[in-house]
């Protein structure tokens, strides 16, 4: 509306100016009246625009009322058919849930009712129970009184046929419980003397093949190499001149070294040697050294010769308790008094039938172990036993006695436990075993002695042995051959079947091995087996 005003108050005055050139007077009239008329015209312009809009107004207002009441009239209508079919499904709900409800109080009802009918025919059960065992109560009562009454009839009958029974066989009842108590006797110590003899048989032969797992199971698993030892000890000699020097003016020098040593030195026509000879290994190894000494130093005298030998000497008892430590650690042995070392070194210089003795006692110590092991016992004291089980043989030229009992009496002295003096006495059968590392160190020293190549003998020796062997074995009657095989560890003996039977051929393989024991010395163990064979032969033609 104002706009309107505006622009026509410019349209006049536009007018106005145009006038105002024509008329000054005639102009402000005029304007005054296009003022008037403008304003006029544009109030009445505003109130027909103004009416018009105010009806529209009213209308759109009266539609957008119909709207509402229609919009609200179909919402309260929705939410009443809504709340309705909810009430519906409710009421549904609930009288289902009621209806589920009776039914279950229906079924417990049932279910209580069976109960009770149950109850009620347990019940009567009960009863017919109760009385059915009054009844059988009182039948026991009588039966029990009738039986009472048979009983004492019975007591007479047996006490007059008692004593028509002592009186026909003239025997008391207290004679005929002995007889009969003896009789058992008799069949219970049979049948016990049976089942012992069975049970005996059966251990044995389960011991001897448990023992032969054992023994094989030992050897296999310590394999060792085996070297044979000369017990000659000789000394190079670069010319015949300082054969006489050794020898000295008058043999001073070689008597010098002889009492000094210990040892007997020989001197012949072999060229370039000189043999020394001493039942001591030690002092033959001292000697050994020491006239090697000499020899390269050339200077030899009786001062000379007894520095050297007393130097090489405290050389020779280092080097024992340095040999004893290494074989210690070399068997695993611990706790070892100090003073035993040396005699353990010794006896890497002492050989028996050509075969160390040292490395023979580190091979029983180990030998040992393994047979402890598989029966369960102490490893350690099985190894510890096995070695030191020779360890006489170090002293048995200082102490009187069997190399056993001489161990025994030294390692006694430094403290160590009564099953390993026990096994080291005990180790040839010389003493009763104490504790089973005894038989298990006598097992394996048999084993490492036993070893093919483990001692040397002479094929004279040899030969000798097989021809004994077998001599023993044909010298019986009905033996047709024998064969010594394995290097004499064995005898096969074959027999005349006509000769000899099956009960004889036991007792004659038993007198053959009692015979070897007593004629041969041999290391380890011979095996005699007999062979009896028959062949029958016919020809169906």
């Amino acid at each position: 509306m104002y706009s309107c005003t505006i622009s026509t108050l410019l349209n006049c005055t536009a007018h106005y100016h145009i006038l105002a050139q024509i008329n000054t007077g005639h102009i402000v009239l005029i304007a005054l009246a296009g003022i008037i008329a403008g304003v006029v015209g544009g109030w009445l312009i505003q109130h027909v625009i103004g009416k018009s809009k105010i009806q529209e107004a009213e209308r759109a207002s009266r539609t957008a009322l119909d709207e509402a009441h229609q919009r609200a009239e179909n919402i309260i209508k929705s939410a009443e058919v809504e709340a309705k079919s909810e009430v519906i499904q409710k009421r549904e709900q609930f009288e289902n849930e009621i209806a589920k409800i009776r039914d279950e109080m229906r079924e417990q009802e049932r279910h209580l009712t069976k109960r009770e009918d149950n109850l009620d025919r347990k019940w009567d059960a009960v009863n017919n129970k109760e009385n059915d065992l009054k009844n059988r109560d009182r039948k026991l009562q009588q039966t029990e009184r009738n039986l009472a009454d048979r009983q004492d009839q019975l007591n007479k009958i047996l006490e007059e046929q008692r004593g028509e029974l002592v009186r026909v066989s003239g025997v008391s009842p207290e004679e005929a419980k002995e007889l009969l108590i003896k009789r058992m006797e008799d069949d219970v110590t049979h049948e016990t003397s049976a089942m012992i003899e069975r049970v005996v048989n059966s251990a044995k032969e389960e011991a001897e093949q448990r023992s032969r797992e054992i023994t094989i199971n030992a050897i296999q698993r310590y394999a060792a190499d085996h070297t044979c030892d000369s017990t000659v000890s000789t000394v190079d000699i670069p010319s015949d001149d300082m054969k006489g020097r050794v020898i000295g003016r008058e043999g001073r020098n070689i008597r010098a070294f002889e009492k000094v040593t210990g040892v007997d030195v020989i001197i012949d026509d072999t060229p370039g040697v000189v043999v020394v000879s001493a039942f001591d290994p030690i002092r033959r190894e001292v000697a050994r050294r020491s006239l090697e000494k000499l020899i390269q130093d050339g200077r030899i005298h009786p001062t000379r010769i007894e520095e050297v030998v007393q130097e090489t000497q405290e050389e020779v008892d280092a080097q024992l308790l340095d040999i004893g430590k290494k074989v210690t650690l070399e068997a695993n042995v611990h706790g070892l008094n100090s003073r035993v070392l040396p005699y353990l070194g010794r006896l890497n210089y002492r050989t028996s039938y050509g075969q160390n003795v040292l490395r023979h006692s580190v091979e029983v110590a180990f030998l040992a172990q393994a047979m402890a092991d598989e029966l369960g016992l102490d490893g350690a004291l099985a190894r510890r036993c096995g070695l030191l089980h020779d360890i006489g043989k170090a002293a048995d030229h200082e102490m009187e006695g069997g190399h056993p009992a001489v161990g025994a009496d030294l390692v006694k002295k430094f403290g160590e436990k009564p099953e390993v003096l026990n096994a080291i006495a005990g180790h040839h059968g010389d003493v009763t075993p104490i504790s089973p590392y005894t038989p298990l160190v006598a097992a394996a020293d048999a084993m490492s002695a036993a070893r093919p190549g483990a001692r040397r003998e002479t094929l004279e020796r040899y030969i000798k042995r097989l021809e004994n062997l077998e001599n023993i074995a044909t010298g019986f009657s009905g033996i047709k051959q024998a064969y010594a095989i394995q290097a004499g560890r064995e005898v096969r003996v074959i027999v005349d079947p006509n000769s000899v039977n099956d009960e004889d051929a036991w007792k004659t393989a038993r007198d053959i091995a009692r015979k070897v024991e007593e004629e041969l010395t041999y290391p380890g163990e011979v095996k005699v087996t007999l062979l009896r064979e028959v062949r029958c032969i016919e020809y169906a033609r």
